[in-house]
């Protein structure tokens, strides 16, 4: 079974290097070995602020002069006004998603409500 399985391992790295798109082979392991981010140590306030605002303000739809990030030991607060709760709930669980965050502190609203306070 050893002999098999070294044998099967031989005949695919023959097959890789023969391959007239090696680079192109290459490219795509990369990019599977590096779909999720590798964690960092003790990512710092303002490292993580400018990882959300990349993330949130990637989209041209996301009014990036209607919304603040501000970041106090990992715990991000969105404030600012924007069109939609939908919006809302999706800025929210972008910033959520990103890696060193914390917490998020919700306090974005809709044109025409009050401000949430800060808790």
């Amino acid at each position: 079974m050893r002999k098999l399985i070294t044998l099967l391992a031989a005949a695919g790295l023959a097959l890789y290097l023969a391959a007239p798109s090696r680079a192109r082979l290459a490219g795509l392991a990369q990019r599977v070995l590096h779909l999720r981010e590798e964690p960092k140590a003790d990512l710092n306030d303002p490292t993580i602020e400018a990882k959300v605002e990349t993330e949130l303000f990637r989209d041209a739809e996301v009014p990036k002069g209607q919304v603040n990030v501000n970041v106090q030991e990992g715990i991000v607060q969105l404030r600012g006004e924007v069109e939609s709760q939908e919006l809302i709930e999706a800025l929210v669980a972008k910033a959520r998603s990103i890696q060193g965050v914390r917490d998020v502190e919700n306090l974005l609203h809709l044109p025409g409500t009050d401000a949430p306070m800060h808790s």
